[in-house]
């Protein structure tokens, strides 16, 4: 069983730092392991991010008897074959396509996957720093141009997925497989421990941003507009590409490797690479995983320590995010960036680590 429990956890903002002291301690089994924890108090481990979601949840047991039978969603099977059999015919109209066609596909990526990354996840699933108006409609924007679920039920399977991880009630548990965490949970219905606990989450901070419920009302014709109309009209119209490879390209080829992008945090990144911070859960450090996911691979300290705003404690290295974010509170756009202190990551290491820090 993953345990996400901090021993001695501290929060700092830009202006501010807030220590977290030990409550009390009790032993925990993971599988066969058996280790001491000091547990935080969660109400102060929440901080001023009014929530506490995000930290996993020691009391749950999967429940004994026989798995639910697995029910196949038809609709999103016979989509995402017809999606991927897209982007493979896109491939091949590449040598095609004009360079002007192949940087806005590049730019769309990037744009979308901070819509994800900047957005659903680090501002609104962890809510690890604020952002002002303007910048929550442009994060709006760009994450129907991922067309990866509103941000509401984005934030919702995410929090549950942390709260739960690796357990019957997390979305995409890597224990029933790659496939599975990668892409098959969203070819069958969800586990009812999933639904079962989603609907016990408290998500009165979405519900009560504006800009996300109304994403929310009218997010099918926002994804048709963005997500496809969008990308494939600007290089049809500004420099006359062919609407086949203006369709293909920016459009189906660059939603494809977007999505993919983001399920490899699900499954690769819980499954290949090292554990610096906590050797008794799955999530894993992978850095190829950031390249692709613009900083979202360092899973192995996201899951230690999901509050803080970079999701790693390398800063810029592989994490485009990051950047993204610092020049948006540069900007005036962005501010109160939760971060760990040095010290705590390190004594997390030699505490819960598997030693591979030593190594570099």
């Amino acid at each position: 069983m993953p345990a996400h429990l901090l021993q001695e956890e501290e929060f700092s903002s830009t202006s501010s730092t807030t220590t977290v002291g030990t409550v009390t301690s009790r032993v925990t089994r993971n599988g066969d392991a058996v280790m001491e924890k000091d547990l935080p108090n969660h109400e102060d481990l929440a901080g001023d991010r009014g929530m506490i979601d995000d930290i996993f949840d020691e009391t749950y047991r999967e429940k004994e008897g026989p798995k639910p039978p697995m029910r196949y969603v038809w609709r999103n099977i016979i989509l995402m074959s017809l999606l991927h059999l897209g982007a493979l015919f896109a491939l091949t109209l590449i040598p095609s396509a004009k360079i002007q066609t192949l940087a806005w596909g590049v730019l769309c990526f990037v744009l979308s996957a901070l819509g994800i990354t900047a957005g659903s996840h680090r501002l609104w699933s962890h809510r690890s720093y604020k952002a002002t108006l303007p910048l929550r409609i442009f994060l709006t924007i760009v994450n129907s141009m991922a067309f990866q679920n509103d941000i509401y039920e984005w934030v919702r399977d995410h929090r549950v997925h942390h709260k739960f991880s690796e357990t019957d009630a997390d979305p995409h548990n890597a224990m029933r497989g790659f496939f599975f965490s990668h892409i098959g949970w969203l070819l069958v219905r969800k586990h009812p421990d999933v639904i079962e606990k989603g609907q016990k989450l408290d998500l009165s901070d979405i519900k009560a941003d504006k800009v996300v419920m109304f994403q929310r009302r009218y997010y099918k014709p926002s994804v048709v507009l963005l997500c496809f109309v969008m990308p494939t009209l600007v290089p049809w119209y500004f420099w006359d590409e062919s609407i086949v490879i203006s369709f293909f390209i920016p459009a189906i080829l660059r939603y494809a490797l977007g999505l993919n992008a983001t399920w490899l945090v699900n499954s690769a990144a819980h499954m290949f690479g090292n554990r610096p911070y906590d050797q008794y859960i799955n999530p894993r450090e992978n850095p190829l995983v950031s390249l692709g996911a613009l900083g979202e691979g360092f899973h192995n300290y996201h899951h230690t320590f999901p509050y803080d705003y970079s999701t790693s404690e390398f800063g810029w290295r592989f994490n485009l995010t990051t950047a993204f974010i610092d020049l948006m509170c540069l900007l005036g756009l962005a501010s109160d960036r939760k971060r760990v202190s040095k010290e705590v990551i390190l004594a997390r290491k030699m505490r819960t680590g598997d030693g591979s820090h030593k190594s570099g």
